[in-house]
């Protein structure tokens, strides 16, 4: 079956196989059809709300299955919608929603507090999702946030918003080319950048990965990686695509993650090396019963050879490694289990990311010569692909740097990933990173963000942040701070004023202190003769 736009996924799959479970969230559960009733009730709440054409609506919990509906129900009425990382802190937050634009916001209950403290230009209408059982405040004082919120926004609950709407499919006709979803970057200079992703792109990305990591109609795949994530959302998608199962996990318990593959017999599912580390490492996990899995997609940060192996004799079933980005609508490389080979005669294939997916091209390229390098040559990787972004959201300096080269009248340009590799009988190699990003457990952080919060404060003359080897995060976050003349502040208070301003991932987790910070003749920080002392002796520049 064919597909245009995501809201004819579920209208096709609704239609073909209307009883088929299609999402399980604790122990509730979603056919096809009454997926596409409860996504039409949220088409109609929407349009109610005056929500049309090219709006923006944002998403803002843990992984919930309204999350779904609201997605859904978006695309039936051709709005975006936007999935905000609930990991941010406050001001992190409101600065993406009101950049974005957004008009309805959905929010789970034990965000109020930091929806209280923003100052949202845009949104009007708050729809809040009760945390039920497992909720942390009592009604009094959920009554009482709501309350105050309603002095500035429209409130109401979830269930109150839909019920009684008519469950008709607004079907609104969509263009396959516009915008049905963003997701937000860490920005290079400290403020993150929408990703503009199309239909087109959503659904070139699913059908190829569908095909590469083996979902079908018969698989049960676990969606355990958070929604504002492609790689949790893109990877939903994807067995939405097919016709698939869904079992969805709130946050990452691995005692629970391993309960619910055994109870419902999962087949496919997809985490980050960090997770995979956890996992294989839990006391009594060769007791859980893996005879249902068939694969587990891994990717979004290097992976330990250690690790790796450890998890293929733990789970007992198929490995396949990923490479890709959010502007790349996720993985445009795919190794499959095959070459999964510790031990034997592919065993230099685990550190490959892979080779190139579905209608992806990849170059290497030397930027400073203006050339594609040779076989085995370290350069920038860069894309083209149908799941290439549109574009960054009002930022048209930002795509037009991401696209040196242009884009074709079909729309399709090479992007640079800004990462480093090299390709070697056409398997991608990874490198390095030519921008400054760490990978911390999967999370890409910029240190542009973090070094502006530390030079606001009075005590820091002038600061770097760098990613050093981490053995269980791939890499961590590190300050070099230069202390301000008598006015120095503790790594304690810095600590501090930092998780006052960004996520928690985000902070240093250690802070070293110099009396000047290596710069070049125009003033750029050195941040390679910075990072040398806690690399030497690694073959590469990421862990």
């Amino acid at each position: 079956m064919s597909f245009h736009t995501l809201g004819e996924v579920l209208r096709g799959r609704a239609a073909e196989h209307p009883d088929r479970p299609a999402m399980r969230a604790g122990d509730r559960t979603w056919t096809y059809q009454s997926l596409h009733t409860e996504s039409s009730r949220v088409a109609q709440a929407m349009l109610s709300e005056g929500v049309g054409g090219q709006d923006r609506v944002a998403v803002l919990d843990r992984n919930v299955p309204e999350y779904f509906t609201f997605l859904f129900g978006a695309t039936m009425i051709d709005a975006v919608t936007l999935a905000v990382n609930w990991r941010l802190a406050a001001p992190e937050m409101e600065y993406i929603l009101n950049h974005s634009q957004a008009r309805v916001l959905l929010i789970g209950e034990e965000f109020l507090g930091h929806l209280a403290l923003m100052k949202l230009e845009t949104v009007s209408k708050v729809v809040v999702i009760r945390s039920g059982s497992d909720t942390t405040s009592d009604d009094d004082s959920y009554r009482k946030a709501v309350a105050e919120l309603s002095e500035t926004y429209s409130c109401t609950e979830y269930a109150e918003w839909t019920e009684g709407r008519e469950s008709t499919d607004p079907a609104i006709v969509c263009d396959p080319e516009n915008t049905c979803y963003q997701l937000y970057t860490s920005g290079t200079t400290g403020l993150p950048k929408g990703v503009e992703l199309t239909h087109s792109n959503l659904l070139t990305g699913v059908a190829t990965g569908a095909s590469e990591w083996g979902i079908d109609p018969t698989s049960v795949i676990m969606v355990a990686m958070p929604l504002f994530h492609i790689a949790g959302s893109g990877w939903a998608l994807s067995g939405f695509h097919e016709g698939a199962e869904a079992v969805l996990v709130r946050e990452m318990d691995p005692s629970e993650v391993l309960r619910l593959i055994e109870t419902h017999k999962v087949t496919n599912t997809l985490f980050v090396p960090a997770v995979l580390q956890v996992l294989s490492s839990i006391p009594g996990v060769e007791k859980t019963d893996f005879s249902s899995m068939r694969s587990i997609i891994y990717g979004a940060s290097p992976i330990s050879e250690e690790v790796l192996v450890r998890s293929m004799k733990v789970f007992g079933c198929g490995f396949v490694q990923v490479y890709g980005l959010t502007e790349t609508t996720g993985a445009i490389t795919a190794m499959p289990e095959e070459d999964h080979d510790p031990g034997g005669p592919k065993a230099h294939l685990l550190r490959a990311a892979g080779r190139p997916a579905g209608d992806v091209k990849l170059r290497i390229v030397d930027n400073e010569e203006g050339r594609d390098c040779d076989e085995g040559e370290v350069g920038e990787i860069w894309c083209q692909s149908g799941q290439n972004m549109k574009g960054y959201w009002r930022n048209p300096d930002a795509t037009a740097e991401a696209f040196p080269e242009g884009r074709d009248a079909k729309g399709l340009g090479w992007f640079r990933t800004g990462d480093a590799g090299y390709m070697k009988d056409g398997y991608l190699y990874i490198h390095d990173r030519v921008k400054d990003m760490i990978l911390s457990g999967g999370e890409n952080i910029y240190p542009a963000e973090i070094e502006n919060v530390l030079m606001a404060h009075a005590g820091v003359a002038d600061a770097a942040v760098i990613g050093v080897p981490s053995e269980k995060w791939g890499e961590a976050v590190k300050a070099v701070v230069v202390d301000a003349p008598g006015a120095s502040a503790t790594d304690e208070e810095l600590s501090a004023y930092c998780r006052e301003r960004l996520a928690g991932y985000k902070c240093p987790t250690s802070i070293d202190r110099v009396e000047a910070l290596p710069r070049n003749p125009s003033g750029k920080i050195l941040k390679t003769e910075l990072r040398e002392p806690y690399w030497a002796g690694k073959g590469r520049r990421v862990n």
